[in-house]
């Protein structure tokens, strides 16, 4: 079994599913006392919200890097990044070390294909549904159409996310206008949704909406265990 590598703590919250459902994903696999191989570094999520709505992306793609390279030189045999958003600074990661980098867009991508699905939507924070190193993955590499909520739309999933997910909050309210927007993005087309924060999964689940949900906090988990376990 490999060694997994979590950079972690944006936000803990969803950090700790990935901690649950890589172990639970090991147990399945492996069953008996089996427990999944994992060394982690949680970083201050004050700190990369600041470098986010600064747009001091360098600086994040520094952080981001420098907490790879720590992971890689404390044993990690592979690199996960427990966050959406920060894919933005994939590149630098990937340059700062010599194991693999596993892209959560990746298997969140070949799952929708498999499904045989091309129209998608994609609910994420304000940087993950309008910046191109998200959406513009899954269009060139994969041949996906990524379809995202209007302007105001946007506004309202990135600020739930911000103001009330990455604190522990779950509003019914804010359920509802998720579902609303959902809905909106099915009537434009959508055959299913990404949920493209790894908080969303928390306030909404596939039966509260009626197209495949793709929660790639799930499948990024899944992923790294099929490659530890490789």
């Amino acid at each position: 079994m490999k060694t997994i590598g979590l950079i972690c703590g944006m936000s803990w919250e969803s950090s700790l599913e990935y901690y649950r459902l890589i172990n639970e994903y090991v147990k399945q696999r492996l069953g008996g006392f089996h427990s999944a191989k994992i060394v982690m570094l949680s970083v201050d999520f004050a700190e990369v919200e600041e470098l986010q709505h600064e747009g001091r992306w360098d600086g994040a793609g520094k952080m981001m890097a420098e907490s790879a390279k720590v992971l890689q030189n404390a044993g990690a045999d592979l690199i996960v990044l427990c966050t959406n958003t920060m894919h933005k600074c994939a590149n630098e990661i990937e340059a700062a070390i010599q194991v693999p980098f596993l892209h959560i867009a990746d298997p969140t991508a070949e799952k929708i294909k498999s499904a045989g699905i091309r129209s998608i939507g994609l609910l994420g924070t304000r940087f993950t549904m309008e910046q191109d190193f998200y959406r513009g993955r899954l269009a060139e590499k994969f041949g996906l159409n990524v379809m995202i909520p209007n302007e105001a739309d946007r506004e309202i999933i990135h600020r739930v996310i911000y103001d009330e997910l990455v604190m522990g909050k779950m509003d019914q309210a804010s359920r509802v206008e998720y579902q609303r927007i959902i809905n909106e993005l099915i009537l434009s087309g959508a055959e299913g949704v990404i949920l493209g924060c790894t908080e969303i999964g928390q306030l909404i689940s596939p039966r509260d909406v009626s197209v495949p949900v793709f929660d790639t906090t799930i499948l990024h988990a899944q992923a790294a265990v099929d490659l530890a376990l490789k």
